[in-house]
């Protein structure tokens, strides 16, 4: 389960775009709070602290309470932006939540027992289509990572989404379709090696027709 993390931060009064600039030289990266029926929170937070957490990968799906103004909001990381060149963080949107919220959230996969993968122990690679699964699930029991077991899988299969097992309470965002997370495919050595199988197959059933 994802765990809770608390960011300080103050509240802003001034907004646009120089005073956004003022606070990036100081080191402080701007920031709003929305959502909850309740009017937006503008506030900035230390950069250092962020690309802290930034880095940890997990800071998209974790429950940040931010401790502003003597107050304290539960809420949810809903996008970051980055300067282009620098790729410094330069503003971030949270959304306000209650203990208890129904989330959609980008969970990464984690793919285990690729040892019982006949795929792959004959040297087929694991073509990854989806990095993470978007799903929806109560807001105190966000997953670090969804587990998904690359069992029996062998070269040319696929894993689709209704083979994968999800943690109690937690149910895929898209219902419309069954989508390929993953694909076991051959390397070009077994290409090779099945391409030439299947010519010396070939000529030997030609042979057979010559003889007969």
């Amino acid at each position: 389960m994802s765990e809770q993390l608390t960011l300080t931060a103050e509240t802003r009064d001034r907004a646009g775009k120089g005073a956004s600039r003022a606070l990036r030289r100081e080191g402080r990266v701007p920031a709003v709070v929305y959502g909850g029926n309740q009017e937006p929170l503008s506030i900035h937070v230390e950069e250092k602290l962020l690309a802290k957490v930034l880095s940890t990968g997990h800071f998209m799906n974790t429950v940040v309470m931010i401790d502003a103004g003597g107050q304290t909001t539960r809420t949810l990381p809903k996008d970051v932006q980055f300067h282009p060149v620098t790729s410094r963080p330069t503003h971030v949107d949270f959304l306000r939540i209650s203990e208890h919220s129904k989330v959609t959230v980008a969970v990464p996969v984690r793919f285990d027992d690729e040892d019982d993968s006949p795929g792959i122990t004959r040297g087929g690679v694991l073509n990854v289509v989806r990095h993470e699964l978007e799903v929806i699930c109560d807001a105190a029991s966000i997953p670090d990572e969804i587990h998904i077991s690359l069992a029996g899988l062998d070269v040319g299969e696929s894993l689709h989404i209704s083979a994968v097992t999800l943690p109690q309470g937690v149910e895929s965002a898209i219902t419309d379709r069954d989508f390929t997370i993953a694909t076991i495919v051959a390397p070009s050595a077994l290409k090779s090696e099945e391409g030439d199988t299947s010519i010396e197959a070939a000529g030997e059933a030609a042979e057979g027709g010559e003889e007969a």
